[in-house]
């Protein structure tokens, strides 16, 4: 089994998650950010990870702190459940349409972490949720998890729906990079990720 179980304790913030990738989309999650456990279920549900996270952080702040830590929290928690690598596909993409909205993001499980986010968003707030922490989550996790992970909202005027399709599009993503393909060995030419 693909899992892996982390805590995480900073000054800021105090994380416990637990990672199946090879799940059913179980999760329970609660951050204190309504939105965001939204979103971060968006992960779960889409990419059929079974995700467990337990969050509290300095909200009363502003969420950055926590939503950027859980963004280490799960890119670190993604790199151990994926060990050595062997048999995974290693690159993913997926196109999301939602509503209006239509979102590309493309994964590369590379060991040679990059991030760019699209965020075209209009709207700094959505509920507790800064729309600004949508590319430092990202930025986060791909530091973390050692991913190049690119989203672009292709068009979309309706930020809740811009957001959420950007979290739908990576869990699909992810779920095509980290599946297992009998034929690979290490998926790459030079040997080693």
């Amino acid at each position: 089994m693909r899992e892996a179980t982390l805590e995480r304790n900073t000054k800021e913030t105090q994380i416990k998650l637990s990672i199946n990738l090879d799940g059913k989309g179980v999760c329970n999650i609660n951050t204190g950010v309504e939105f965001f456990d939204h979103m971060l279920t968006q992960i779960s549900t889409h990419g059929l990870i079974d995700l467990n996270i337990k969050a509290k952080g300095d909200i009363g702040v502003d969420c950055h702190h926590l939503i950027e830590d859980v963004g280490i929290a799960l890119g670190l928690a993604l790199k151990e459940a994926l060990g050595d690598k062997l048999g995974i596909t290693r690159y993913g993409k997926a196109i999301i349409p939602m509503d209006e909205t239509l979102v590309l993001c493309a994964i590369d499980i590379s060991n040679r972490p990059y991030a760019n986010i699209d965020d075209p968003f209009t709207t700094k707030m959505l509920g507790e949720f800064q729309t600004e922490m949508v590319k430092e989550f990202f930025i986060a996790l791909a530091n973390n998890a050692g991913f190049n992970i690119q989203t672009i909202i292709l068009r979309g005027t309706n930020n809740h729906h811009m957001v959420e399709g950007t979290f739908k599009a990576f869990a699909r993503a992810l779920m095509e990079a980290v599946s297992i393909n009998p034929r690979f060995g290490l998926p790459t030419s030079k040997g080693v990720l």
